[in-house]
């Protein structure tokens, strides 16, 4: 979440001034009235949601919808929408990779902590969707167009997808997708079993600065989809771990010190973009080497973008980086 300031508070209140410049000089007396009519009208076809910031009216079949995040930009693809505008990520990976198939190019509104709410007004959307937006920027975005804000949740992301599904009227291919994701986990399963049999696997994400480097926990998005497969799963002596008593923090802060609690018989390096440093110097120290994972070739860099933060699409492509390198003996 982004940390509240006398500054942010300041910037926000200098662009909600802007936004409501910009829609009065869209209301021209003569616009005024047909925009009133059209109120009329949707208010009477509309449909409340409640959701963790309030209640917001959905107009029927949004034609222009916003995703405030990446995330909420992901879960809308894969339930067949295409939204016209999203943000990029604060420090992980694009998700472009994931999803350049599915909408091709979209309006960018900047990063997720401040997305360009000029930009949103110009684009008169009809939806704004967001996980976890702040009620100060919640009370801006508003002003401009019906926003829901849904509670992100790193293991339970399965019922944040059906939450949104029901917020677009979507329902039914939600329940499609959900049940093509789990016959491919039965599938991938088989395969590793069959393969290589119960396996552990340490996933380590290393930020843009050498003080945050960590290993994922059973309360991070990717472990919850490794725990469903079953088959593939951290180390217990990862889960003894807790970066701070009585949370559930989904990662453990970590060093080169405590290497010992990296041995695993595979590993995933999720490196944030600007953060390929940090990780050469764990590369180049000589505790590093003494892994046994490091010496049998078993480590493999995977994409932030999906390994952090995700849903539905992010947990299908974390499971194909499980086929890709742990069953695939020649990959080097």
């Amino acid at each position: 979440m982004v940390r509240k300031s006398w500054w942010r508070r300041i910037h926000l209140f200098l662009l909600g001034t802007l936004i409501v410049a910009l829609l009065q000089t869209c209301n021209h007396p003569l616009q005024l009235q047909s925009q009133v009519k059209s109120s009329d009208v949707t208010a009477l076809t509309c449909h409340p949601v409640r959701h963790e910031l309030g209640e917001t009216c959905i107009p029927p079949h949004p034609q222009r919808v916003i995703a405030i995040d990446p995330d909420s930009l992901e879960v809308l693809v894969a339930l067949g929408l295409k939204p016209i505008a999203s943000t990029i990520p604060n420090r992980t990976g694009s998700k472009t990779l994931l999803l350049q198939d599915k909408i091709g190019e979209i309006a960018n509104l900047g990063r997720e902590s401040q997305p360009n709410l000029e930009r949103i007004v110009q684009l008169k959307p009809d939806l704004l969707l967001g996980m976890s937006i702040t009620p100060q920027m919640y009370s801006l975005l508003s002003r401009v167009a019906p926003t829901v804000s849904v509670e992100y949740a790193h293991t339970n992301w399965k019922k944040t997808f059906q939450q949104v599904a029901a917020i677009v009227d979507r329902q039914a291919t939600a329940n499609e997708v959900l049940s093509a994701y789990q016959k491919r986990l039965e599938t991938v399963r088989s395969q590793v079993l069959q393969h290589n049999g119960q396996q552990t696997l340490c996933v380590m994400r290393f930020y843009t600065t050498t003080q945050f480097n960590q290993f994922f926990t059973q309360n991070s998005f990717a472990v919850s989809v490794l725990d469903e497969l079953g088959v593939v799963t951290i180390p217990d002596l990862q889960r003894q771990q807790w970066q701070i008593p009585n949370t559930d923090w989904g990662y453990f802060n970590t060093s080169l010190e405590q290497i010992d609690l990296l041995e695993a018989d595979f590993m995933f390096v999720a490196i944030d973009p600007g953060a390929e440093f940090s990780f050469e110097s764990y590369e180049n120290s000589p505790l590093w080497q003494t892994l046994n994972v490091v010496k049998q070739n078993k480590v493999y860099i995977v994409d932030s973008g999906h390994w952090v933060f995700g849903n539905i699409l992010s947990a299908n492509a974390i499971l194909d980086d499980i086929v890709r390198y742990l069953l695939n003996e020649n990959h080097s």
